[in-house]
């Protein structure tokens, strides 16, 4: 047989298709199939992160801790109607103190009336924005918030009695004091209801 005579039709040539079969000129050789695969898994489920909802319990002490503020400003207030009272118990207080010179006793009581209201001013627009503080964070539900709340009910609560056993604070702002303080705790209570807790821990987490 002549070199360039064809090989005969049905020679033993590999026919057999996937791993055996030769590649052709100019195409890609085909090594299989690949393993057919699952399909993809469903993306991961979260949990909502919206807005957790606030008892009602939060509610009432945030309105209530919006009216401490105001009361503060009420006493604010009053302490600017009761000049003469303010001025007569400066006045005491230095004749105790052996100052018995008209005109030198009259230039003290001034001062010291001025010192006192603008004490009276600073102490309580201090008080009405500490009161809105309180009723923000709170409201938002952070944990420390009623911590500090419940600091500030301890101040209040020695403040009014250093204030009762002084016996000289004029009727107005010692009532009002006292409304602060029972305002104060039923603010503490409602901020340690078993809702309101919950509240802080889902906030918190």
């Amino acid at each position: 047989m002549s070199q360039n005579q064809p090989p005969p039709e049905g020679g033993d040539q590999p026919t057999d298709a996937g791993f055996g079969q030769a590649p052709q000129y100019g195409q890609a050789p085909q090594y299989g199939q690949p393993p057919p695969f699952g399909s993809a898994p469903p993306p991961p489920q979260y949990a909502p992160t919206g807005p957790v909802a606030r008892p009602a319990s939060m509610t009432r002490a945030v309105m209530l801790m919006r009216v401490g503020a105001g009361l503060s400003v009420l006493g604010l207030l009053a302490s600017f109607l009761s000049v003469g009272s303010i001025k007569d118990q400066i006045r005491t207080q230095l004749v105790a103190q052996g100052s018995t010179i008209p005109s030198q006793l009259d230039t003290a009581v001034n001062a010291g009336f001025v010192v006192a209201i603008a004490l009276a001013v600073v102490v309580g627009l201090v008080a009405a924005g500490l009161w809105l503080w309180m009723a923000l964070v709170n409201g938002r539900g952070r944990k420390w918030a009623r911590v500090v709340a419940t600091v500030f009910f301890g101040f209040s609560i020695l403040s009014i009695a250093a204030t009762l056993a002084q016996g000289q604070t004029a009727l107005p702002s010692l009532a009002l004091a006292l409304v602060n303080v029972v305002l104060g705790g039923y603010i503490i209570y409602l901020l340690y209801r078993p809702e309101s807790s919950a509240f802080y821990d889902q906030v918190t987490a």
